[in-house]
């Protein structure tokens, strides 16, 4: 019984740190491209 709920709680860990990381690097990419549309409109 232990070892499943050490095992559930591991799963519901690793999954939302998953979820968490791929929200963060959505993030990223929104605010590199924010810049890169930035510096194009400066530019012109």
């Amino acid at each position: 019984m232990l070892k499943k709920n050490i095992v559930a709680l591991f799963s519901a860990l690793l999954l939302s740190s998953l979820l968490t990381a791929c929200n963060t690097t959505r993030g990223v990419g929104e605010d590199i491209s924010a810049g890169g549309r930035a510096i194009q409109r400066s530019a012109q």
